[in-house]
Order: structure tokens, then C-alpha cells, then sequence
């Protein structure tokens, strides 16, 4: 079995995912390591209390950060890795009728760890290029000493090398657990959604409603993304409104763009899926006389709703993880403005997601309008 060029280009989201995760926690903990090594040099109660302050905000950040984008980038990548065997099926069929064991077919799966190494080292060398400016905005009161960026190799491996290493392994024991499915099921492309579909159409829900349903509760990874894309819109926007009184324009721009291409890339990818996974039932449904804009509120519409409960949940992250950082570390800071919850930026924000998202999903829905049944019907 050979994964090819085309389904390894597919893993981008992840790559960019790693990327940004690798990307802050390089920057926060490469500086917290540094400014470790000269805490003797600090003699100033300023300069003390900033010092707890940061190293605290380095931590924090890089937990916080990392741990999201790091459980975001699991999910994704097992949500490939079981979509490879599902639309491969047949192919992996055959290769274990012949003989091939489950071990051996799902070692090939270690393509799938190689985005997040891709992602990994270009996001350490990207922060690394950064890190002199990132020093000098950090210090921007000049209460340490002037601190040059030091290269730490362990740092470096446990940023790229043991992210890489792990999401390999994941990667093959998840094809190797998925793999177990028999023979015939894998021939057949049988999938497990297909007992749950078959139920839905049993009970006496409406037809555009049931699907709508079922469209939900067959792609639940694609439910999670959808969400996750409207949560780090919410949360990362919002943040950076408020950090123009809470830190530097640099950072909020930094926390800004990152939430943006996070929140694009997976919007995006999950779209794409829902319309490529439904490509079958838009055909049918246009065959029995279903307008294209029906098809697309039953199909793209049932995602709305989650779309604005993430968006919901990511106000409410942003404004505790401020309240708390405000609150417990830069407590004892002199000077530093309170934090309140930005009404104004909750208006801003929201708007310009809602007209976004909206604009999004009516390019898709004219995407929709595009597929033709007969290639559909012929695949």
C-alpha cells in the first residue's frame, strides 16, 4: 500500500496546527529558561516581582496553548487516519485478503506523523528568528539585564522530536486498531455510521430534520472542528481587542493571527468534508426535486448551531484565562490596568464572525450548486 502525495497534502491542517502550538511554546519557554539563568542579576523589587510575573505567564501560556492545540492536532489527525481507511477501504481489503497483516499495512500510517514534524520544525525555526525581538518586547521596561537567546537541544526535542515521535506512533496504532475490522466490512466500505443512519430513518422525524441530525452524528470529529474554529475565532479576537491595555500591540497581534489561521484552516477542512462526505445524498436529493438551497440548509445549516455555541465557549475561555492571569499573576505588578469583560469587544467580535461565517458558508452552498449528479452518481 502506498499513501500518496495527494492524501499526505490533505494533513496541512495539522502541520499548521503544530506549527502555531510549537511557535508560543518556543517563544514563552525558551525566554523562561533564559531569564531563569540570571534571576541572581535581578536585584530590584520591581524587577522581582516582574520576574515572577513572566515566568508564571511563560507557564501558563504554554500549557494553556500548547495543551489545546496539541489535543486539537489528536483529533484531527485520528479523524484522517480513520477517513484514509473509510474511503480506502477496498484497497486495504484486498491487501489483508492476500495476507498482509494489520501491523504491517498500518506501519505505512507513520506518513501521517511526518505533518506534525513538518509543522513542528517550522514553527521552532520561525519562533527561534523571532525570539530577539520577542526578548526585547518582553523587557520593554528594562528591569532585567539585557538577555541574548540561547539554543537549548532539549528544548528543541521536546518540542519537535517528541511531538513527532508520539503522533507517529498514534497515527499507526489507531490504522492498526481500525484495521481489525473484517475483511468483507473493509471490501464493502461498511462503516459504522450506517446502522445509526438506518435507525434515524425508522422513527417518524421529518425528512430535512433527520438528515440534519444524522448529518451531525455521523462526522462528530467534524462537529468538534467546527466548533474548535468558531472557539479560537471568539476567544483569540477578543483577546487581542484586549491586549492593547494588557500587553504590548506586537503580542496582541502575535494572539490575533494565530487565532484567525487556526479558526480558518479548520472551518475550511471540516466544510470541505461535510460537503465531500454528502456528495451522494445532495445527488439523491436533487434527483427527487430538492432545491440547491434546501440541500444546503440541511447539510451545511445543521452545523450553525454549533458553530455559535463554540463561539459562546470561547468568550467565556478568554475571559477567564485573563481574569485569572490578572488576577494571580501580575497581581503585585504596579501600574497594571483591572480587567472587566469587553462588551465592545464581544460586538466587534461577533459581528465580524457572523458575517464571515455566513459569507463562508454561502461559498460553499454555491459550491454545492456546482457538483454534478451524474459524476456523483458514477463515482
Amino acid at each position: 500500500m502506498i499513501i500518496g502525495i495527494k492524501d499526505t497534502l490533505k494533513l496541512f491542517g495539522i502541520s499548521i496546527i503544530a506549527c502555531c502550538a510549537v511557535f508560543v511554546c518556543t517563544l514563552f519557554l525558551n525566554y523562561n529558561i533564559d531569564l531563569v539563568s540570571i534571576e541572581n542579576e535581578i536585584t530590584t523589587e520591581a524587577g522581582i516581582l516582574m520576574y515572577n510575573a513572566q515566568v508564571s505567564m511563560g507557564k501558563v501560556t504554554a500549557t494553556v496553548t500548547g495543551g489545546c492545540l496539541v489535543a486539537t492536532s489528536i483529533v484531527m489527525l485520528l479523524f484522517y487516519v480513520k477517513n484514509y481507511i473509510d474511503t480506502h477501504g477496498k484497497e486495504l481489503g484486498i491487501l489483508k485478503a492476500l495476507g498482509y497483516s494489520n501491523i504491517k499495512i498500518a506501519k505505512h500510517f507513520w506518513v501521517f506523523g511526518l505533518s506534525v514534524f513538518v509543522g513542528c520544525i517550522l514553527g521552532f525555526i520561525v519562533a527561534f528568528l523571532y525570539l530577539p525581538t520577542f526578548y526585547e518586547i518582553q523587557n520593554a521596561e528594562e528591569l532585567f539585564p539585557e538577555l541574548t537567546p540561547q539554543f537549548h537541544p532539549f528544548l528543541t526535542f521536546a518540542l519537535v522530536g517528541i511531538p513527532s515521535i508520539v503522533f507517529t506512533v498514534i497515527s499507526v496504532l489507531f490504522a492498526y486498531f481500525k484495521l481489525k475490522n473484517p475483511v468483507l466490512d473493509l471490501l464493502r466500505e461498511k462503516r459504522e455510521s450506517k446502522s445509526k443512519i438506518s435507525k434515524e430513518d425508522k422513527s417518524n422525524t421529518p425528512f430535512l430534520k433527520g438528515l440534519s441530525h444524522t448529518t451531525l452524528k455521523s462526522k462528530k470529529a467534524l462537529v468538534f472542528f467546527i466548533a474548535f474554529s468558531a472557539f479560537c475565532f471568539s476567544a483569540m479576537v477578543q483577546m487581542s481587542l484586549s491586549m492593547n491595555e494588557l500587553a504590548s500591540e506586537t503580542f496582541a497581534w502575535m494572539i490575533l493571527l494565530i487565532g484567525l489561521i487556526l479558526a480558518f484552516i479548520t472551518l475550511f477542512l471540516s466544510l470541505t468534508s461535510v460537503v465531500k462526505g454528502n456528495t451522494k445524498t445532495i445527488a439523491m436529493m436533487r434527483v427527487f426535486g430538492y432545491e440547491d438551497n434546501i440541500c444546503s440548509r440541511a447539510i451545511l445549516g445543521a452545523y450553525r448551531p454549533i458553530s455559535y455555541i463554540g463561539f459562546a465557549i470561547g468568550t467565556v475561555y478568554q475571559y477567564v484565562l485573563l481574569k485569572l492571569v490578572m488576577t494571580f499573576v501580575f497581581a503585585d505588578i504596579e501600574n497594571m490596568p483591572g480587567y472587566n469583560f469587553d462588551f465592545k469587544a464581544l460586538v466587534i467580535t461577533l459581528i465580524a464572525f457572523a458575517i464571515t461565517y455566513e459569507l463562508i458558508m454561502y461559498l460553499y452552498s454555491l459550491n454545492i450548486k456546482k457538483l454534478s449528479i451524474k459524476s456523483i452518481m458514477l463515482e
